[in-house]
C-alpha cells in the first residue's frame, strides 16, 4: 500500500471540517450507552457472557434484513498500533484499546458511525459529525439505537432509564459532546474564565483525548454531565445553546485580535507557519500548538494558500501511532519526530 493510501485510509470523514460552524467546531459527537438485559454488565461479566455478546451483535449484523452496513471488527486480532490510531481518531476509547478478550468495535465505511462491544458497558453507539450538528448525529444515533434494541432486549428500568455499569450514565446513557477550537480567548487571556462559568452551568470540559488530557493545540471538548432526568432532545438543547455562545465568544475574541493586535497576531501566525513549512524535526506538542495558529490564520483569511481541514487531519497523523502506521515500522522518538515535520511539509505542500 502506497503512503498516500495508508494516510487516506487514517482520515475519516469528521476531519473534513466541512460541518457548520467548523471555524470554531471541530466536531459534534453522540454516545449511547446500552446493556444486554439478561447478561451481567462487563465489569462483572464471565468471558462466556463477554463471548455472548459478541455473539448477539454477530448474529445480528448477519442477518439478511439488517438495515445497518456494518463490518464488525475483533480488537484482539487488530495491533496494538491500528488500536492506538483508532484512539487517535476518537474511534474507541483508551480503555478500549487495552488488550482484553471479547472486545469488538462495529464500524460504518466512512466511520461516522461506531459501535463499541464489552467496552463499560456492553454496547456504547457513537455518531461523529464535522461541525455542529448535535442535533443530526442525534437523528442517527436514534435510528441506530431503535434498530438494535428492536432486536435486543435492552436493561431498561421505568424510573431509572437504561442501566448502565457507572450510575452517572443512567438513564438517556447519552453523553452530547462538542469539540471546541478555542485559541483567540486563549490568547486573550478570558479562557480560564469561559471554562469555568462551562463547568457551573453543570457542563464537563475536557481535553483532546478526554477526562485527564491536556488541551492540546487549544482544543477541548464540552459534554453534558446529568444524563438521568433531562430527555436527550433537552441535553441536546443545552449543551448546544451552551456552544453557540462559545462560537460567539471567541470570534468576538477573534475580530478584538485583528482590530487591536494586528500585526501581533498576523506575526504569531506567520511565523507558525514558517517553522511548519521548513522544520526538519518538530514534537506532536509543539507541532499542535503550531498548527492551532495556522488553523487560527486561515479561520481569519489571513493563510489562503492551505485548506481549512488541514489542522483537523494532522491533529491525527502527526500522532505517534499514526506516525509509525503510515511508516509501517516502530520508530523511535527522535525518527518520530522527524518524520512528523516530513509529512507536515508534504500536507501543507499539497493543501
Amino acid at each position: 500500500m502506497s503512503m498516500t493510501s495508508r494516510i487516506n485510509n487514517t482520515l475519516n470523514k469528521w476531519m473534513k471540517a466541512s460541518g457548520p460552524d467548523s471555524d470554531v467546531v471541530i466536531s459534534s459527537r453522540i454516545r449511547l450507552a446500552r446493556n444486554l438485559m439478561e447478561l451481567s454488565f462487563p465489569n462483572h461479566a464471565s468471558d462466556k457472557e463477554a463471548r455472548k455478546v459478541i455473539d448477539k451483535v454477530e448474529e445480528l449484523l448477519a442477518e439478511k434484513e439488517s438495515e445497518l452496513d456494518f463490518k464488525l471488527l475483533d480488537l484482539e486480532t487488530i495491533p496494538t498500533l491500528e488500536k492506538k490510531v483508532m484512539v487517535e481518531k476518537h474511534l474507541i476509547s483508551p480503555e478500549h484499546a487495552e488488550p482484553g478478550q471479547h472486545k469488538g468495535l462495529i464500524l460504518t465505511d466512512d466511520e461516522s458511525v461506531s459501535i463499541m462491544i464489552n467496552e463499560e458497558d456492553h454496547i456504547r453507539i457513537q455518531i461523529l459529525f464535522s461541525g455542529l450538528q448535535l442535533e443530526e448525529a442525534w437523528d442517527l444515533g436514534d435510528q441506530v439505537d431503535d434498530y438494535l434494541e428492536s432486536k435486543l432486549n435492552f436493561a431498561f428500568n421505568e424510573e431509572y432509564g437504561y442501566l448502565t455499569t457507572c450510575p452517572t450514565n443512567a438513564g438517556t446513557g447519552m453523553r452530547a459532546s462538542v469539540m471546541v477550537h478555542l485559541p483567540a480567548l486563549n490568547l486573550s487571556n478570558q479562557i480560564n474564565d469561559v471554562l469555568r462559568a462551562i463547568s457551573q452551568l453543570g457542563l464537563a470540559v475536557r481535553g483532546l483525548y478526554g477526562e485527564g488530557t491536556e488541551a492540546l493545540g487549544n482544543i477541548y471538548q464540552i459534554s453534558n454531565q446529568v444524563t438521568l432526568g433531562p430527555s436527550e432532545e433537552e441535553i441536546i438543547e443545552n449543551l448546544q445553546g451552551v456552544i453557540k455562545q462559545i462560537i460567539n465568544q471567541e470570534r468576538n475574541a477573534r475580530k478584538r485580535l485583528m482590530k487591536e493586535n494586528k500585526i501581533e497576531l498576523k506575526d504569531r501566525i506567520y511565523r507558525s507557519y514558517a517553522v511548519l513549512k521548513y522544520a526538519r524535526k518538530i514534537s506532536s506538542k509543539e507541532a499542535m500548538k503550531l498548527l492551532s495558529d495556522v488553523k487560527l490564520g486561515v479561520d481569519l483569511g489571513i493563510i489562503d494558500d492551505v485548506s481549512a481541514s488541514i489542522f483537523n487531519e494532522l491533529m491525527v497523523l502527526i500522532s505517534s501511532p499514526a506516525l509509525q502506521r503510515l511508516e509501517e515500522k516502530d520508530l523511535n522518538s527522535s525518527q518520530r519526530d522527524e518524520k512528523r515535520a516530513d509529512l507536515i511539509r508534504k500536507r501543507i505542500r499539497e493543501k
